[in-house]
């Protein structure tokens, strides 16, 4: 009896592009994409077998989510499409409306406002395409993610003090910064369907980087960016590997948070879900 095909969840942002290009020309596989916020019930509810799903989502469901050994989403330094807009300076903001697309995001933008401006703001989900960016019925601050910081953010005039949030973060601890990972339901970390797919989504990211070029510039132009921008965001600022220190940083991380009160304490394990003796 045929096998269901392997449902893979990913994010719908440009950011991806690496990670799941010709993924779904892979027979058995079907993928879906969503925006980041989305996925961890994906894969909770069975919708999706793997996927790429907020980092602080592993500390808000413990024991029910397996990181799956592979690639991820982060960066070393800034990242363009993770961005907290102020009307005024930092140490003043009391409020954020923030993107409901991103679980990881809110929570680091929290621990950049209070580690390096010692402010308590209140954050007020929102969907940030239906914020009304009109002079008089701005927010005083709009936490927006994805590939809308780069092709519909309110105006600098507007907005003046920006804050990319993976520049603070290596500023206020020095290392690289983790949003997403690859994850599974616990119970199925043992499956061998789980390890082909783990073993599926590397083999695509590493043909997917010999071809980077020709990548960004059909994804850039159907995505209506500019092509410098897509070039330098996916080749030179976003990380995609996971390394020692990504670990450490997404550790770091998820202390800081629990330390804010947004999880409770939590240790991520990168475990690899190959059964023994599987090849």
């Amino acid at each position: 009896m045929p096998q269901p095909p392997l449902t893979i969840a990913a994010v719908r942002y440009l950011n991806t592009v690496p990670l799941i290009h010709t993924l779904d020309q892979w027979a058995g596989c079907r993928v879906v994409t969503h925006p980041p916020a989305d996925i961890a019930r994906l894969v909770l509810d069975g919708s999706a077998d793997l996927g790429l799903i907020s980092i602080i989502d592993a500390a808000r469901h413990p024991g029910e989510l397996t990181l799956v050994p592979g690639s991820m989403i982060g960066c070393d330094g800034p990242t363009l499409t993770v961005r907290l807009f102020s009307r005024i300076p930092p140490e003043s903001i009391t409020r954020v409306h923030a993107d409901t697309e991103s679980h990881t995001s809110v929570v680091l933008a929290d621990l950049v406002l209070k580690g390096l401006h010692a402010v308590d703001a209140q954050f007020t989900p929102c969907a940030v395409n239906t914020v009304d960016f009109g002079e008089a019925e701005a927010p005083q601050a709009v936490l927006m993610i994805g590939d809308k910081v780069i092709t519909g953010a309110p105006s600098d005039t507007l907005y003046p003090h920006q804050i990319d949030l993976g520049e603070a973060w290596k500023t206020m601890t020095g290392l690289p910064f983790v949003y997403a990972a690859w994850m599974c339901r616990t119970e199925q970390a043992g499956d061998p369907r789980i390890h082909l797919g783990s073993a599926m989504l590397e083999r695509v990211y590493r043909r997917n980087r010999l071809r980077l070029d020709h990548l960004i510039t059909v994804e850039a132009k159907r995505r209506h960016w500019p092509l410098e921008t897509a070039q330098r965001y996916i080749s030179e600022l976003l990380r995609f590997e996971i390394t020692d220190d990504a670990r450490r940083a997404a550790a770091l991380f998820l202390s800081m948070a629990a330390d804010r009160q947004h999880v409770e304490p939590f240790e991520p394990e990168w475990i690899n879900p190959q059964p023994a003796g599987a090849v």
